[in-house]
Order: C-alpha cells, then sequence, then structure tokens
C-alpha cells in the first residue's frame, strides 16, 4: 500500500544544528555508569480488557521510570523477520531500553510480550498468556507501595538454575522490575516482595523445549507455567532486634504461560555482555614512593603570625595579677613622707625634685 498517511518514518540520522540538540544527543550517548533503565508500554493491534489492566499495573510497578502509549500499534511484531524495526524506532525515541507490548487474538487470547533493547535493536523477548488475572484495584486500599522503594524478589524452584527457558524468564523479570540501581538501602524501603514459582516440568511427547514439536517423538519437556504473585511486606515486633516479617497479597496476581520467545544473537550479547573499563581520574601533586607510599604535596599561603588573634590564656591574665600585686607592695614599702610621695610620682611618670 502506498500513501501519505502509510508512510514508514525516517531512520535517517540528522546531524544537530543548535546547541541544545548537541546536549541532548550527549545526554542518550552510551555512558560507562548508565541511568535508570526506562520501560515502554505499547498496545498491540487488537487488546482485551485483562491485557489492559495487566499494562496499566506493569506502568505502575516501574513508576516514574514507565512511558505508556495510549494508541494501538499495528507494525510491531518482535517474534516475525522485519517486524521489530517499528518497535525500535519507538525505544529509540522515547530513550527506553525495555518495552511492555499487549495484544489480543483468537490463536493467542491475552498475550504478553516482555523484551529488552540493546543500543536501540531487539536483545531478547518473551511472550506469555495471562490467565487467572487480579489487578492491583481490586485488593484493600491501605496496601499501598510507597514510590522508589525496591522490591525483593524470591525464585522457587530448581529450574530456574537448568531450564534455559526459565533462566532467561528469571533475568528478563529481575531486570524489568528490580528498578533504580542503589548501593545502600533501608529496612524500611523493603516494603514488598514479588514471588514467582514454575509448575511442575512434565515431560511430553513430541514438544521441544522451544515450544516446537520433533517428528520423531522424543520426550521433551513442555513450555512451564509460572505463577506471579507480590506481596506487602510488614515488620511486626518481636522482642528482639529481628523483626517479624508478615506477607500480605498486593496485586498484580496472575499465572504465566510461556508461549514464543526470542533469545538473544551471539554478536549482540557478546557486545552486551562487555564491562567497560573505568579510567582512574589523575590526581594533582601526588606521587608514588617506595617507602613512605602515597605522597602528595601541599601548597600553603604565608601567614603572618604576629597579627593572627589568638585566645588569651587564664595562666597569663594570672601571672599579670601577680606582677602588678608585687609592684603595688614595693610601693607601699617605700614609706610615708616626702619618699613615700617621691616614688608615687615616680610611678605616675613625674620626674623627681633634685
Amino acid at each position: 500500500m502506498s500513501g501519505k498517511g502509510n508512510k514508514a518514518p525516517s531512520t535517517k540520522i540528522v546531524k544537530p544544528k543548535t546547541k541544545a540538540g548537541i546536549r541532548a544527543l550527549e545526554r542518550r550517548a552510551p555512558k560507562i555508569v548508565e541511568e535508570p533503565r526506562r520501560s515502554l508500554v505499547l498496545y498491540g493491534n487488537k487488546t482485551s480488557q485483562i491485557i489492559k489492566d495487566v499494562l496499566i499495573d506493569i506502568h505502575k510497578l516501574k513508576g516514574n521510570d514507565s512511558l505508556k502509549y495510549s494508541r494501538k500499534n499495528d507494525d510491531i511484531h518482535p517474534f516475525e523477520v522485519g517486524g521489530e524495526v517499528q518497535l525500535e524506532i519507538h525505544t529509540n525515541r522515547s530513550n527506553c531500553s525495555l518495552f511492555a507490548l499487549g495484544s489480543h487474538s483468537k490463536k493467542r487470547p491475552h498475550n504478553l510480550v516482555l523484551g529488552r533493547m540493546f543500543d536501540f535493536r531487539l536483545y531478547d523477548a518473551i511472550e506469555f498468556g495471562v490467565t487467572n488475572f487480579k489487578p492491583i484495584r481490586e485488593y484493600p486500599g491501605s496496601i499501598v507501595a510507597q514510590l522508589g522503594n525496591k522490591p525483593s524478589f524470591i525464585f522457587v524452584g530448581e529450574a530456574f538454575e537448568s531450564n534455559p527457558v526459565l533462566k532467561q524468564t528469571r533475568s528478563l523479570l529481575l531486570d524489568y522490575f528490580r528498578g533504580r540501581q542503589i548501593e545502600h538501602l533501608n529496612l524500611k524501603g523493603l516494603d514488598r516482595v514479588i514471588f514467582v514459582t514454575h509448575a511442575p516440568l512434565a515431560a511430553v511427547a513430541g514438544a521441544s523445549a522451544d515450544g516446537g514439536v520433533h517428528a520423531r517423538g522424543v520426550q521433551q519437556q513442555q513450555q512451564p507455567k509460572l505463577f506471579f504473585r507480590q506481596y506487602s511486606v510488614k515488620f511486626k515486633k518481636s522482642g528482639t532486634k529481628v523483626p517479624r516479617v508478615e506477607l500480605t497479597e498486593m496485586g498484580p496476581h496472575m499465572d504465566l504461560d510461556i508461549r514464543r520467545r526470542k533469545a538473544p544473537p551471539v554478536d549482540l550479547e557478546k557486545d552486551a555482555m562487555t564491562q567497560p573499563k573505568v579510567a582512574p581520574k589523575k590526581q594533582k601533586n601526588v606521587a608514588g614512593d617506595v617507602l613512605d607510599g602515597k605522597v602528595g604535596r601541599i601548597y600553603m599561603p604565608k601567614q603572618n603570625v604576629e597579627t593572627m588573634a589568638l585566645n588569651k590564656m587564664k595562666g597569663l591574665k594570672r601571672e599579670r595579677r601577680e606582677s602588678k600585686a608585687a609592684a603595688a607592695a614595693e610601693g607601699n614599702a617605700g614609706g610615708d613622707g616626702e619618699d613615700g610621695r617621691r616614688s608615687k610620682r615616680t610611678r605616675k611618670g613625674a620626674p623627681a625634685d633634685e
């Protein structure tokens, strides 16, 4: 189809012409210490009310680090060849490295896709079927998480360490919901727990771990099912330093059937796992010595000690009082009469008569 309304957006790189544009590109350029990862929430071609509620709750869990589009998107298909182009354009414009896409169809009802981007290219994605969903609004209003607090994660099941599908799912969920990375955390900041477990992995004939079917009917594991729960944490008095912990379900409550997944390409995964080396900042006037270790040079301005205002000690005041009393005693020892008066005039500074 051709037409002005269906014209694909251009991906041509335009050089900035203003200082503000240059600064904006510098802020979005790759950094050694990255900024908090933002999430983009999108609607597909068709969505059900359940998927709309799921995307609203995901948007709430991310808080200020999430951007939600309100219009539907027809051309986003992450698991088809060329279907990720529009998604990469939207994430690049919004400066988001995570995305959540909701859709609904007869073949895949209540479909939720979570994925990650690297360098604004599709890194990986997992498709879930949402069942047994209960939104946050159906829980009591008193159970509310504070904005900016960190959640704890609990993944129950040995398959999260051995199954490649569940390992990728755990990594994706951790990246998506853990929030901002911090160095120190107050105990009261842990006010919620995200609890994820999987159903027993039963082997079925002919089903592969990737969701395909083998012609020879080899025994393979079926796609696992996850149970996603979130609980509110309350600390109660226990009589000791360690508080007693109570968990109350706060939503969202949903079961996730893993459908399709897209593993990261080998070359893209290698680039994403590369850790850049941070060059240490050079310190001025500092050198190393074998014996003394770290040696520095300090430049101090010349100080005039004579004009410095110093505190007068009490001991000096006592010496002045003692010397004054001794001088008065010598004056009194001179006697009365002319000699006494002469000594007084002498102390006052008047010349003595010859």
